[in-house]
């Protein structure tokens, strides 16, 4: 495996874990506000959503990606995804739940969706063109001593 293949199975298993880790807490926070709550799926399914969208951009923005493009446009970026994302995963969320389906198999199916989904849109239009810009200073000092002598 080359150098560069490398780096990408490294930056996807990041991405997964990240992933896994704000899917934890979209679960636990689901489940509290369906579980406790008894709000309606959307509700408990948006808010939830939020809370694990922040996670994650945070998270795979600094160490996934490491991206030191703007923020608030890779923010604004993320919020077109999930401004079509949203929209479509509620509104089948909350029909097939009231078809009878179970509120937790369609948490799943719809957490799988968005990872693989938002991995690629990520990937390729959120840091495509910024991957690996940000430098930390150590680093950076490294370089230039190496570069100045």
């Amino acid at each position: 495996m080359n150098g560069k293949s490398k780096k990408e199975l490294i930056r996807t298993l990041k991405f997964t874990l990240f992933s896994v880790s704000a899917g934890i807490i979209q679960i636990l926070s689901f489940t509290l506000m369906n579980e406790l709550l008894k709000w309606n799926y959307w509700v408990c399914y948006l808010m939830a959503l939020l809370l694990s969208i922040i996670w994650n951009f945070t998270l795979n923005r600094k160490i996934t990606f490491k991206s030191a493009a703007n923020i608030p446009v890779a923010m604004l970026k993320v919020l077109a995804f999930y401004a079509v994302f949203t929209p479509l995963s509620t509104w089948a969320g909350d029909a097939l739940t009231n078809g009878g389906w179970n509120e937790y198999l369609v948490l799943g199916l719809t957490m799988v969706t968005n990872f693989v989904t938002e991995y690629l849109y990520d990937r390729f239009f959120v840091f495509g063109k910024s991957i690996d810009t940000a430098v930390k200073s150590n680093d950076k000092e490294d370089g230039e001593k190496r570069h100045n002598g």
